[in-house]
């Protein structure tokens, strides 16, 4: 059963705790509520800021598994809160037999410490889960990109939000065979995860160039540590890419650094003065 009221409260106050820098959103100069803002959660999520509204006053539909999944990495809750909701909203709270979208509360709190080094969490079919405000400053916003298209795969094949990351046609053929291998081995680790499945539809339904790939079942490796970052404002980076992964829910953390006394460290560092801060301005 559904208890709209209970879930009223752990909505409004979960809101209230977070805030917008602890998810990489600007903090704004003209902010009146404490934490987070409802379209602000409304855009991390996915859904309407009319469905927010009407969830956090109890007059809300019943809220599907990924919207709740969505609402818990918007929200930063843990595992308990997490599980609260879930049950709250009159749904069995997440399985380990599907992929882990819940960034748990430590792996948050390294990523808000690194305040001076880039750094995003991928899920394990490559979902942008979370992000710290040096990574929106270096590689964009994240929050702008619509909630169905918030993985890194998905935009390699179909989208357009590929930010400043630049490729040679090798890197990015490279590139795409690795994709291919990740989705691959997601598949049989979690071969009833619907979002997973839905993933890989789309992308051999839409994407010829994913399909040949998957058929061809391509070993791909990761073949670099670097990246090229094309900024707007600091002109061509190329930055150390590392991968931290953290097993007991199969997401990784990928942090971009340079060199101290090179000149992509003393860019980074400009960034963090001048990236945040033309983020709050807006």
């Amino acid at each position: 059963m559904m208890d709209r009221s209970e879930l009223a409260a752990l909505l409004r106050d979960a809101r209230s705790r977070v805030a917008p820098r602890d998810v990489g959103l600007p903090s704004g100069i003209r902010r009146q509520v404490p934490g987070l803002r409802r379209e602000e959660v409304a855009q991390l999520a996915g859904v309407s800021v009319d469905y927010v509204v009407r969830l956090e006053q109890g007059r809300g539909p019943h809220p599907s598994v990924s919207v709740l999944a969505g609402l818990a990495r918007a929200l930063r809750l843990n595992d308990e809160d997490r599980d609260l909701m879930f049950q709250f909203a009159g749904s069995a709270p997440p399985q380990l037999a599907q992929i882990e979208l819940v960034v748990r509360p430590s792996v948050l709190r390294l990523l808000d410490r690194m305040a001076d080094l880039p750094a995003i969490v991928f899920s394990a079919k490559g979902d942008v889960l979370a992000w710290n405000s040096m990574a929106a400053a270096l590689l964009g916003d994240f929050s702008r990109w619509p909630h169905a298209e918030r993985n890194i795969i998905w935009q390699r094949f179909l989208g357009t939000e590929h930010g400043y990351v630049q490729m040679t046609p090798e890197q990015a053929h490279a590139a795409s065979e690795f994709s291919v291998t990740i989705l691959r081995s997601a598949r049989t680790r979690y071969p009833d995860d619907v979002g997973l499945l839905r993933l890989v539809s789309d992308l051999r339904s839409r994407s010829p160039r994913f399909e040949q790939l998957w058929n061809e079942r391509p070993s791909g490796t990761r073949t670099t540590g670097t990246k090229r970052i094309d900024h707007p404002e600091l002109g061509a980076l190329v930055l150390d890419c590392d991968t931290l992964l953290v097993p007991d829910t199969d997401q990784s953390v990928v942090v971009y650094s340079a060199a101290p006394g090179t000149r992509d460290a003393s860019a980074l560092d400009l960034l963090r003065i001048t990236g945040t801060q033309q983020f709050t301005e807006r």
